[in-house]
């Protein structure tokens, strides 16, 4: 005799469309551009990227020497070979 056995199986799944737009934050608020509002009308998933621009060398400097670079194997010059000139 042969058994059937029938398992009902309802899983949620989650479709996330990423939808990509520049926008000023005004009193903590983003403005959703309004050819994409009808697209969004359940709760949404925010990332938020914060464009910054280095105005000059220095800023550039300045990041890195508060938050250097870690590389593996690294091996800084000796005083020596600093200031060897030959």
């Amino acid at each position: 005799m042969l058994s059937v056995y029938v398992v009902s199986l309802f899983v949620k799944v989650r479709f996330m469309q990423a939808i990509e737009f520049r926008t000023k934050i005004k009193n903590g608020i983003i403005e959703i551009p309004k050819k994409y509002r009808r697209k969004m009308k359940a709760t949404v998933k925010v990332i938020l990227l914060e464009e910054e621009l280095a105005d000059t060398a220095s800023d550039m400097i300045e990041n890195l020497l508060e938050s250097p670079l870690k590389l593996k194997n690294f091996t800084p010059f000796k005083r020596e070979e600093i200031y060897d000139r030959s």
